[in-house]
């Protein structure tokens, strides 16, 4: 495969490696180069307005730590209100997103499912449909939706339009790596059985291979691509 650019967009630091870690993994030690944009803070829904500020700053030095396990290059962050992002208006965060599209011209996107628990991930995933509009000129040539442990899946009302992915990556040499840089991640990694454990994340990624006749997966739904 030749070397691609790849813009990971996601909502929360942390999903960013839930999402997509292991294919990152794998294509940047190919020679793609992969950057991270995440949109929203994160964690301050959960905390108090007194620790906020040093919980934010731990939080991001976790996914620069992450990051560099996975391969990313860069990490991008914005501010918008951890899920709250219902409360901005959605071109401000159509017009961030195309800002950085213009400058780092992306041939590949990866980004959130439609039909997400997160309101903030069915945010994400509308802003990035939106700024991506093919026209004459984008660097945009795919973009890929992921699903996210204990959020994707959690959806139930919405099971007519869950994850169906139809495209797997096959990431056995590399889950590993992903479940490692995971594991940065202080305030988000969980014991086993719940689904953001070190053992379930290989669970799930070994339950994807099964299915397209691999040992470890990552599944992406292909939202659209453009061959000429």
């Amino acid at each position: 495969m030749k070397p691609l650019k790849i813009l990971v967009i996601a909502a929360h630091p942390d999903d960013e490696v839930l999402g997509c870690g292991a294919t990152i993994k794998k294509w940047t030690a190919d020679g793609s180069q992969a950057y991270a944009l995440i949109l929203a803070q994160g964690i301050t829904s959960r905390s108090g307005e007194a620790d906020v500020r040093e919980k934010l700053e731990a939080l991001k030095n976790d996914s620069l730590e992450a990051s560099r396990i996975v391969g990313y290059k860069t990490v991008l962050f914005e501010e918008f209100p951890d899920n709250r992002m219902d409360s901005v208006d959605l071109l401000d965060v159509i017009h961030k997103i195309e800002a950085y599209i213009e400058k780092m011209k992306p041939e590949i996107i990866f980004t959130h499912h439609h039909a997400d628990l997160n309101i903030d991930h069915r945010i994400t995933y509308e802003a990035v449909i939106t700024a991506c509009r093919p026209h004459a000129g984008s660097s945009v040539k795919s973009i890929y939706s992921f699903q996210i442990p204990s959020s994707t899946e959690w959806h139930f009302p919405y099971h007519k339009n869950a994850f169906s992915p139809n495209t797997f990556v096959d990431v056995t040499k590399t889950v590993q790596t992903k479940i490692a840089a995971f594991s940065r991640y202080k305030s988000e990694i969980r014991e086993t059985p719940h689904p953001r454990s070190a053992e379930i994340i290989g669970t799930i990624a070994k339950q994807w291979g099964s299915v397209a006749n691999m040992e470890y997966a990552e599944a992406f739904e292909l939202i659209y691509a453009v061959v000429k």
